[in-house]
């Protein structure tokens, strides 16, 4: 049975998913959403009123949110790549980790990131200088955790890393990681290397325009 995801090649969420797709080569076939076909968007919006991608389809199961995807995936297409260890408290450490990743990057990144959507007189300078200073204090904190560190979690690629690519690859767009943060920029640099996060970065190259902030010409 086919696995049908709707989302959007340059979605920083959506991508988390891609990754643990590519991964374990697992085949699903992309349903894309704001493109031409209507008839994808809407049946998008009758599955999930909140409209959040992306959105997982597997046979008549309805399943959302990007760390449940792949822990659906985990569950019911596993791969050769473990994402989620078996041992439970190593997969606290990892979900602790993605939670760290989409709370305190992706949260305030995207905050900057939908401010610029708004007309001028509808932005909102405080929040936007309250995201940015939560994006400088998780840096500092992740720079310390990543020291001595391969993966987000210990030495092996997980769910945790999966979150972690595209929030640190948009954040880094948004709000630069200091050049003092070391370990966290050979940490994005490593994530950016790895062949899954490579190719969604790459199907994401055509969309780039999108990106309300302007995408620097690096990466």
């Amino acid at each position: 049975m086919s696995l049908n995801l709707f989302a959007h090649p340059l979605s920083s969420y959506c991508q988390k998913v891609f990754i643990a797709f590519y991964e374990n080569e697992t085949h699903f076939h992309l349903k894309m959403l704001f493109g031409e076909d209507a008839k994808t968007s809407a049946a998008f919006t009758e599955l999930w009123p909140i409209q959040r991608m992306p959105l997982l389809r597997d046979g008549d199961r309805t399943v959302v949110e990007s760390t449940i995807i792949i822990e659906y995936l985990a569950l019911h297409h596993p791969g050769a790549v473990q994402l989620i260890p078996s041992d439970p408290k190593a997969a606290l450490d990892v979900r602790f980790m993605d939670r760290v990743f989409d709370n305190y990057i992706q949260t305030h990144q995207q905050k900057v990131v939908f401010d610029a959507l708004r007309p001028p007189e509808q932005r909102d300078p405080h929040g936007v200088a309250y995201a940015r200073q939560q994006l400088e204090i998780s840096y500092r904190w992740l720079d310390g955790r990543m020291k001595g560190r391969t993966w987000a979690a210990g030495d092996s690629f997980s769910l945790a890393d999966c979150a972690a690519a595209p929030a640190l690859f948009y954040a880094d767009w948004t709000h630069a990681i200091p050049a003092e943060f070391v370990h966290l920029k050979a940490y994005r640099q490593r994530l950016l290397a790895r062949p899954s996060f490579a190719r969604a970065v790459d199907e994401a190259r055509p969309y780039r325009h999108l990106f309300p902030l302007g995408a620097p010409d690096r990466d």
